[in-house]
């Protein structure tokens, strides 16, 4: 070759390597990122281990908020799981009851748990004084409807069906016959764990907690038996939304437990029909989270959304003692729909971690462990047998006036002065013991003389409260720090919601 053409042909090269480099997109290193690999699990295509192994295991279900024991196998067995279909008239807040459709008795339905590989042979029994017919969909099952086309199942009736649990997870189960929407918002839904073959990380405490959104035709607290309401869950308008199907199903005597030092394990449900959960808890975070059920975890997480006809497992460790309050994160829900639990950890105080100092009474109002609201129930039956007295009502109101009012105007009635005026010794009270039931419905704006000083504040209308309520909470006020004594029945609260005052607020 000519030393022209060679020279020529070695530029051309070196040209093309440096278009070449300049075109080049640079590849992220995962080893200098930190990034690592996941390993997959393989999914439904590599969960069957094979035929059930020794003789059939009968299934052990909890009811909320237990959670059965770890399976403890290393073979894969057939499973036999038996639940009953139960409708039942249960409370769904103090004196207030609901027709449940259940699994298992309770809302949500029995705690199923089982081993990835397992064979499981499922047996829905309804109950012969059920009124419905009911299935069964498992979001756990590889098959048409996840069970629910094998398992409609007429009042007096079993049906059998049986899958192979392949995909290890949290998954939800309900009922699916029509209207599905109306069948799971009455409660028919519930939680089934498939372990991954090793089984899951030991921790100290198991809990089983599920969401749900309820329609009634009555308001919140309101008392009597309520019907559902259709309408108000097409346009999904809840008037409850709860944790195991129950206002203060974990609250006071019926709280979570654990010690300081300990870990604890929840596995939380959203049944819907309608409504995503952000679940929180109040004071401590997830150490993990296993995201909508799955395999992976995230860990230091403060709010995790759980989708409806979701899951997920959280783990956290107890450092300090104290009330910690589970709430739904889209906080009305909790505070005037429900969605409330208590996690109460006994221990030795840390004060380098937390300093101390609980407000649980004014912060949790009447849901504050170890309140209960058994005084409102009793009014409210009181008075539809017709036998209500004056200290029922003052009872009753005692309890809702700690949730609703001792916030601002503090629980022995005194206020903070300038700022909220006393309702202890009020001569504006005694001047007009008639206006308390309407306050406490209008609220109040503009300036007032209390005990010869002047406020000048906005206090809401409370207008979410029952006729109950309001009366129950003005007796209690009038009763009570020296006040002029009377009392207001459900009637005159009635009156009093129809009239608005001048001076009435339309809220902050």
């Amino acid at each position: 070759m000519k030393p022209a053409v060679r020279y020529a042909t070695l530029a051309l090269a070196v040209a093309a390597t440096l278009g070449l480099s300049a075109c080049r997109v640079e590849q992220p290193n995962p080893a200098a990122s930190g990034a690592t690999h996941q390993e997959e699990t393989g999914g439904s295509a590599k969960g069957d281990f094979g035929p059930p192994q020794g003789e059939p295991v009968e299934a052990i279900l909890t009811s909320p908020p237990n959670v059965p024991p770890p399976t403890g196998r290393t073979a894969p067995a057939k499973v036999i799981v038996t639940l009953d279909v139960i409708e039942k008239e249960m409370p769904i807040s103090e004196g207030v009851t609901y027709t449940f459709w259940t699994f298992g008795g309770t809302v949500p339905g029995s705690f199923i748990r089982v081993r990835q590989g397992d064979t499981v042979e499922f047996h829905l029994r309804n109950m012969p004084d059920s009124k419905m017919p009911h299935n069964i969909d498992l979001h756990g099952v590889t098959g048409p409807g996840g069970g629910a086309a094998s398992s409609f199942t007429a009042p007096g009736h079993v049906s059998r069906f049986s899958f192979k649990a392949l995909n290890a997870g949290l998954y939800v189960y309900h009922c699916a016959t029509a209207p599905v929407g109306m069948h799971i918002a009455n409660g028919m839904y519930g939680l089934i764990l498939v372990e991954p073959p090793e089984g899951l990380p030991k921790v100290d405490r198991e809990y089983y907690v599920m969401q749900g959104d309820f329609y009634t035709t009555g308001k919140y607290r309101e008392k009597g038996h309520q019907p559902f309401d259709m309408e108000k869950a097409i346009d999904e308008n809840p008037t409850y939304v709860l944790f195991n199907g129950m206002e203060g199903s974990m609250t006071g005597d019926k709280a979570l437990t654990a010690n300081t030092g300990e870990k604890v394990r929840l596995y939380v449900g959203n049944g819907g029909p309608n409504l995503v959960s952000s679940f929180h808890v109040i004071g401590e975070i997830f150490d993990k989270v296993w995201y909508e059920g799955g395999t992976r975890f995230q860990e230091n997480v403060q709010t995790t959304l759980i989708p409806a006809g979701g899951a997920a497992m959280m783990e956290f460790h107890m450092e300090v003692p104290g009330s910690y309050v589970l709430v739904d994160h889209s906080i009305f829900r909790a505070f005037n729909k429900g969605a409330l639990a208590i996690l109460k950890a006994e221990g030795k105080e840390n004060k380098a971690i937390y300093s101390g100092k609980e407000v649980d009474a004014v912060y949790l109002g009447d849901q504050a462990a170890g309140t209960s609201r058994a005084p409102v129930a009793a009014a409210a039956a009181a008075h539809e047998a017709g036998t209500l007295t004056k200290d029922d009502q003052i009872a009753a109101g005692k309890v809702l006036f700690a949730g609703t009012c001792s916030t601002c105007h503090q629980p022995d009635g005194k206020g903070m002065e300038g700022v909220f005026p006393p309702l202890a010794g009020s001569d504006f009270i005694k001047a007009n013991p008639k206006r308390v039931p309407e306050i406490i419905l209008h609220g109040l704006v503009g300036p007032v003389k209390v005990n010869g000083k002047d406020y000048n504040s906005n206090m809401p209308p409370m207008s979410q409260l029952t006729d109950d309520e309001v009366a129950n909470i003005a007796t209690y006020v009038l009763n009570s720090w020296g006040n002029p004594g009377g009392q207001v029945s459900r009637e005159d609260a009635a009156k009093a919601r129809a009239t608005k005052p001048a001076n009435a607020s339309d809220g902050h």
